[in-house]
């Protein structure tokens, strides 16, 4: 190894027949087992149908040198240590749309991100897809215009400047704004050309990697993970599993688990691109030896420090809505969610604070179990939220806040429909992928951070009750008449079949200020007695006046009504309005006032 060697991973997405293999090829000099389309099915169909991960190195820059971190043993094979280098790992990512789950996987564990644009073409369905996908999981861009080769040599130039002012325009409202854009020829004359037609652009490419490119921060205490996405058998040597470190370090003879299949395994050698290494940590690339391993039993997941991950079957997330995807998001609803390098179909239930904690600062690497959460019946933006009606009805409906006003963090739960293994506050992208892959729109809907993963299969049982998301239950109904003065009858709060016996002792407020307390049912047709504590004011009394005087003169009570003659309405009608929470995990299916 040229002396010591500072590991960055560069993505290469883009829309499929952008010419992005071509540009890794172009690139690279040292390619990996999985680089370049070995597959035989990409060969035979022409496209990438899985991520490709190919090499090269330069000097490290002399301004990045002190950042360099403390330098790791070299490995007994390789040349004497020398100048440091600065190696980029390429991430050839397929462009083909019924692949995005696997682009997704490859976003969370690059660096920087190349966007490669067909420049006849610009922007389109992926390579729109991708640039959302690097907005979630990726903090810098280069757009590569690629295909120039292809352009009327006399009008090469204008059609450049042209497509780099769309690019401009494109990324203004991102978090790329700004971000460099450069034109290439990664394979003059298309793939069938001959390889003696020299690339273009790519020397000015591999300076502006290197001007933008920062050390990423590298951590190697925490647990070993990697997420691997090849593994293969060598003859008279073992199985071989390729991936990235996502966190933590590993050496020699140190013990691995693939929590997927809960079996244990020693490390037998490893390798970083050909080269055999004692060490290797957060960021790199890497190849694990081990023995009596069939890799057919893992083409893709996580390897970890053993017993460091859990297996499970639902979580709580944190949730982001992606601007571009159209729709709600509806509770109920399923996506599919990727967690880690795993895809699975998730049912999801949103909810968010209580409405006066709707401007608290978000907590992002935590789930708080004593806060109480208001239940929603769709993730909440401004663009959606329903206006409430007179009655309240969209307050009993949904529990939104009514004022179109928007909490600054939104959580769901996420059911898997089978489980899944990866760790907490991983990145989590949900997406309708069912959705038809030729039309013009946004299937990324949502991302977040994992918060808190519910390892128990029987979870609604043993962990959802300490869930306390509610829901804000409104009912409105009338006073029908009064009784005495401590006294009076409602009607229109519950229908006839109601169990009333439920609500009695809940508090009811009149429209004319006096709070009642649901005493018991009155009849069999839904009314209900209610006594008032403090009294009824001279001013309600005489808004009911007509009753009472009605009431005296019959002097039948209850009886009569009972017989089906009801009383005469009261002149001025005095609403009741009950209102209470009621616990979407709650065996008991309580009803709760505040005190």
């Amino acid at each position: 190894m040229a002396g010591q060697r500072v590991n960055v991973n560069v993505g290469v997405l883009g829309h499929i027949d952008s010419g992005k293999t071509a540009l890794a090829r172009a690139l690279s000099t040292t390619a990996s087992t999985a680089a370049f389309d070995k597959q035989p099915q990409s060969r035979e169909r022409g496209i990438t149908l899985d991520l490709g991960f190919s090499c090269f190195s330069v000097p490290l820059p002399a301004r990045l040198r002190s950042a360099l971190p403390a330098p790791r043993l070299a490995p007994d094979a390789g040349p004497e240590p020398g100048e440091p280098q600065l190696q980029f790992t390429l991430v050839d990512c397929p462009g083909h749309a019924s692949l995005i789950r696997t682009i997704i996987g490859g976003a969370q564990i690059i660096d920087l991100m190349m966007l490669v644009i067909d420049v006849t073409k610009g922007m389109q369905t992926q390579s729109a897809e991708c640039l959302v996908i690097g907005q979630i999981a990726c903090q810098k861009l280069v757009v590569v215009l690629n295909k120039i080769d292809l352009l009327a040599e006399g009008k090469r130039q204008a059609a450049i400047d042209k497509m780099t002012k769309k690019m401009q325009k494109t990324l203004e409202n991102t978090k790329f704004r700004g971000a460099p854009i450069i034109p290439v020829a990664a394979k003059p004359g298309g793939p069938e050309a001959p390889e003696t037609e020299a690339p273009q652009g790519i020397s000015e490419l591999i300076e502006l990697l290197t001007f933008q490119i920062s050390i990423p921060t590298r951590d190697s205490s925490g647990p070993f993970l990697m997420s691997v996405d090849h593994c293969f058998s060598i003859k008279g040597q073992g199985t071989v599993m390729t991936g990235t470190i996502l966190s933590g370090s590993i050496s020699l003879g140190d013990s691995v688990e693939i929590p997927a299949l809960k079996v244990v395994k020693k490390v037998k050698s490893m390798q970083m691109f050909h080269m055999p290494v004692t060490t290797a940590m957060q960021g790199d690339r890497l190849g694990i030896c081990v023995t009596q391993f069939d890799p057919k039993l893992l083409e893709r997941g996580l390897v970890c420090a053993p017993e460091s991950l859990r297996t499970i079957h639902a979580a709580l997330i944190s949730v982001e809505k992606i601007p571009y995807f159209r729709g709600p998001l509806q509770t109920k609803a399923k996506f599919h969610v990727t967690v880690g390098h795993e895809t699975v179909m998730g049912r999801l239930m949103f909810f968010s604070p209580a409405p006066d904690s709707f401007d608290h600062e978000p907590v992002l690497n935590a789930f708080d179990f004593s806060r109480e959460y208001l239940f929603q019946e769709q993730y909440l933006c401004k663009d959606l939220a329903p206006a409430a009606t007179d009655s309240g009805q969209t307050n009993e409906k949904a529990g939104q806040a009514t004022d179109g006003h928007c909490p600054r963090q939104q959580w769901a739960l996420v059911e898997f429909e089978k489980p899944v293994t990866c760790p907490q506050l991983c990145l989590v992208i949900g997406s309708r992928l069912d959705a038809d892959i030729h039309a013009n729109m946004c299937r990324l809907a949502f991302h977040g951070v994992l918060l808190h993963g519910l390892e128990d299969k029987n979870y609604a049982e043993s962990l959802l009750p300490r869930l306390r998301v509610y829901k804000l239950k409104t009912k409105h109904g009338l006073v029908e008449r009064v009784i005495d003065d401590y006294n009076v009858i409602g009607r229109s709060l519950f229908k006839k079949e109601t169990n009333i016996q439920l609500f009695v002792g809940l508090k009811v407020y009149l429209s004319t200020g006096e709070l009642g307390v649901i005493d018991s049912a009155f009849g069999q047709s839904g009314k209900f007695k209610i006594h008032i504590p403090g009294g009824l004011s001279p001013e309600s009394k005489k808004m009911l006046t007509p009753t009472l005087k009605k009431r005296s003169r019959a002097g039948q009570g209850e009886a009569a009504e009972q017989e089906g003659v009801g009383p005469p309405e009261p002149a001025h009608h005095v609403a009741l309005s009950l209102s209470f929470k009621r616990y979407v995990f709650d065996t008991h299916k309580r009803m709760v006032q505040s005190p």
